[in-house]
């Protein structure tokens, strides 16, 4: 075996091992029992500690110094390259700290889950601050002397940096308010959906959706969580939605936009399979997919008429007339108070707001004791209205329990590159439509396969919209689209 070879062998078991610890994840969201919580946490962090001792063995770095890149073709030279950054970054990294985190991180899932069931803050803010104080450690040994934030967003969006994404939503910004307040003074507002939806049959139209836009449930599951996400890569790739008897588009949307991102992972060349290109390479990335499935082609009009057909068989009478007010009504612009929930112009306005939130507490200029007075003083500016409880402010998202952070500014960069990809597509795809106004996605997830899915990690995240696209991205497709889509809608 050449050292190329040997290190692939061993980064095999050690990405195998990484699927293993995702599914521990996803079962404690699912299917594990309330009680296991306390043996949960010693296990991620039994299994985190031989991830880490993997990713800082002394062989790897051997492996790395007899390994001549510029010799390896361009698979290899792109798994040298993420192998390289990933060792130089645990190495940072003490091993005591990875373990004391993971298991912090599996207790203060439960701990947030049940505060938010009591909507109590302050059951939760304790546990925060200890899970702050160690990403801010984590931060510090990353950062060798940089910004904290930006060693964070690097592990979720190699190469970007927090001033850059400011920009970008400095820009976002004033335009959105500016459509939000048109579209919210408009006379013409749509209708909204009543009744009440079965939550088994909308499960079942919830999974005839994911195969509308080529889930493969051969490799995969749908399941319910209090948070819907995606979990796994290559043959094992799950799904999570969540159900409300009151609005099944919290169902259908939450579920297309996991499918997006899992037919990213399921897309990816199966010859990259527990190698470091075997997954998606970026949040942000990711996010484009699940956004441009859900969105653009999920809230279009021309598969929006289709799903009026389908909710009608499902449901009988949705109390909307026909396939061009349904339109509206999947499309209806409100200052709510959920992110997952929020339509396209608010959706970036609640991530902008995190985003500001986390860079002060990671700079140390917000402190958890405050941040639920910052929060809900943020969104009343922003959406004009209070928050209510902490279930609908501070303690909705899951991810400060586990210490995502730098992860939210993902989500508003992967709408960014979905608005890219999206003139691209339709750019290279004029009859799209047709196909999506009879439930046919394949044309649009066949392009986006082809152009972003497949290549995994084997390019930088930016060029990889830059390739798909054929120009370098930027927030101009995003605002455009929004624009139109909604000055139709509402006639402004």
């Amino acid at each position: 075996m050449t050292a190329y070879d040997e290190l692939m062998a061993f980064e095999r078991d050690t990405q195998a091992l990484g699927q293993i610890a995702g599914r521990l994840g996803w079962d404690q969201e699912t299917t594990m029992p309330r009680g296991a919580g306390e043996q949960r946490s010693e296990e991620m962090a039994a299994i985190s500690g031989v991830i880490h001792a993997r990713r800082t063995d002394g062989r790897v770095g051997d492996l790395l110094d007899q390994i001549d890149d510029s010799k390896l073709h361009a698979v290899g030279q792109a798994n040298m390259r993420h192998i390289r950054r990933a060792y130089e970054r645990t190495m940072r990294i003490p091993a005591k700290l990875a373990a004391e985190q993971a298991k912090l991180h599996s207790t203060a899932q439960g701990v947030w889950a049940e505060a938010r069931e009591n909507e109590d803050f302050s059951a939760f803010s304790p546990m925060l601050m200890q899970v702050l104080d160690m990403k801010r450690e984590e931060a510090a040994a990353l950062a060798d002397g940089g910004d904290l934030y930006d060693a964070l967003l690097d592990d979720y969006e190699p190469n970007a940096k927090a001033s850059d994404l400011e920009a970008m939503f400095n820009a976002l910004r004033p335009k959105l308010v500016d459509l939000r307040e048109r579209v919210l003074n408009a006379p013409n507002q749509p209708a909204a959906l009543s009744g009440t939806f079965d939550e088994a049959k909308q499960m079942k139209l919830t999974r005839h959706l994911a195969r509308t836009f080529g889930y493969d449930f051969a490799h995969g599951r749908v399941d319910k969580a209090v948070h819907p996400f995606s979990s796994g890569s290559g043959q094992d790739v799950r799904i999570t939605t969540r159900t409300n008897e009151a609005d099944p588009f919290n169902c259908f949307y939450s579920t297309i936009h996991e499918v997006g991102h899992g037919c990213y992972e399921q897309n990816i060349d199966e010859a990259y399979l527990l190698t470091p290109l075997g997954e998606g390479v970026s949040m942000g990335v990711h996010e484009s997919q699940s956004r441009i499935y859900e969105n653009q082609i999920g809230r279009g009009a021309a598969f929006t008429g289709w799903l009026f057909g389908e909710m009608k068989d499902a449901f009988g009478d949705v109390g909307v007339a026909d396939a061009k007010a349904f339109y509206g009504t999947v499309n209806r612009v409100n200052s709510g108070y959920i992110r997952t929930e929020a339509d396209e112009i608010h959706y970036n306005l609640h991530v902008l707001m995190r985003f500001d939130l986390e860079r002060a507490m990671i700079a140390g200029d917000l402190s958890v004791s405050d941040l639920q007075d910052a929060w809900n003083e943020r969104f009343e500016a922003d959406f004009g209205v209070a928050v209510d409880k902490p279930s609908n402010g501070c303690l909705q998202d899951v991810h400060w329990s586990v210490g995502l952070f730098g992860y939210f500014p993902t989500y508003s960069l992967g709408n960014v590159y979905a608005g890219c990809l999206n003139k691209a597509m339709r750019a290279a795809l004029p009859e799209l439509d047709a196909g999506l106004a009879a439930g046919d996605t394949s044309a649009a997830t066949g392009w986006l396969r082809e152009n972003v899915q497949q290549y995994g990690g084997l390019l930088q995240p930016r060029d990889v919209i830059e390739q798909a696209c054929g120009f370098a991205p930027s927030e101009a497709p995003l605002l455009d689209y929004l624009e139109a889509k909604f000055g139709a809608i509402y006639g402004v």
